[in-house]
């Protein structure tokens, strides 16, 4: 049970997302998280994962002591100070795993066979002028996955009957039937297509740059599901630009809601708005494990999916 108001709920969340938690408990709603907190003895926060938790907030509530994240990546929290003030943290992995990895190969195979481009060749009637440019084919390539987590491991198994061999990239070997490399330049060079699906560390920041997208060359295709974070926005837009590889499929940015224009002039990159967990059941699912955190918290039990490192 928990308590009335006992929950400052920070950010905007969908009417989807925000019919459950009302369907469950009584929240305080702070849709402003740059505006001076509300009066009130909050002990908990929830807050989407895509919505930066401003330290300054926190630190206006002092009887704050655990944070609901709905969704995987806690990378918008203020980590330092959370665990400063020993104020625990989850977060909802598991749940979009099939969201993300449906999304993830959606945006692969329409990229390398450039749908967008095919549709729009129908639709404005040019099509009787002269057939679809050839494009290529997924079966007999080798897919390489930076991150071989729970969604990298979703992933890999849905594209095993695409007819690809599979290879990945971490910090270290897991038990997994994949050829394993130390690094992602080692793994882009080996592979036709590139998926990212690492979390957003110090380690994995800007973890794409020059060097991995010429070695992934100019007829490799980079696919993010991971972060904007993790790839050099500035050297894949060259790479783009200058056919250094042969085309992109983002769904995140480093800057959301408005990633760099440059990138909608491009015919070799796929772009999404950050959808790879907007599914109703995903979204529904996501709410409540991270209400279920909070119920846990408050009955005094071990978070369901507690943040531990």
């Amino acid at each position: 049970m928990i308590p009335v108001n006992s929950v400052l709920q920070v950010g905007h969340f969908p009417e989807i997302m925000q019919a459950e938690i009302d369907r469950r408990f009584v929240s305080t709603r702070h849709p402003d998280p740059g505006a001076p907190a509300p009066a009130g003895n909050f002990q908990a926060i929830l807050v989407r994962s895509n919505i930066t938790l401003p330290e300054a907030l926190v630190r206006q509530i002092p009887s704050i002591r655990m944070v609901s994240t709905c969704g995987v990546g806690y990378d918008n929290l203020p980590l330092d100070y959370l665990r400063e003030q020993g104020i625990i943290i989850s977060n909802t992995p598991g749940v979009l795993n099939d969201a993300v990895c449906e999304l993830g190969i959606g945006m692969m195979l329409a990229l390398l066979r450039r749908l967008p481009e095919a549709q729009e060749l129908v639709k404005t009637r040019i099509w009787s002028k002269g057939p679809f440019k050839i494009t290529t084919t997924l079966a007999g390539k080798r897919v390489g996955i930076a991150g071989m987590g729970r969604i990298g491991q979703d992933l890999a198994a849905r594209l095993l009957p695409f007819k690809v061999e599979i290879a990945y990239c971490g910090p270290t070997p897991k038990n997994v039937p994949y050829a394993y490399f130390k690094d992602i330049t080692s793994l882009a060079k080996a592979c036709d297509v590139l998926f990212l699906a690492c979390p957003a560390t110090p380690d994995t920041d800007k973890m794409v740059g020059t060097e991995a997208l010429e070695a992934l060359g100019p007829s490799g295709y980079l696919i993010n599901i991971a972060r904007g974070s993790v790839v050099d926005e500035a050297a894949l837009l060259y790479a783009l630009q200058h056919k250094k590889i042969a085309g992109a499929a983002l769904d995140v940015y480093e800057n959301e809601p408005n990633p760099n224009v440059e990138f909608l002039n491009l015919d070799n990159v796929l772009l999404t708005p950050h959808i790879g967990s907007a599914t109703a059941e995903t979204r529904i699912a996501m709410t409540n494990l991270a209400v279920d955190n909070l119920e846990a918290f408050f009955n005094q039990q071990p978070l369901l999916t507690e943040v531990k490192n």
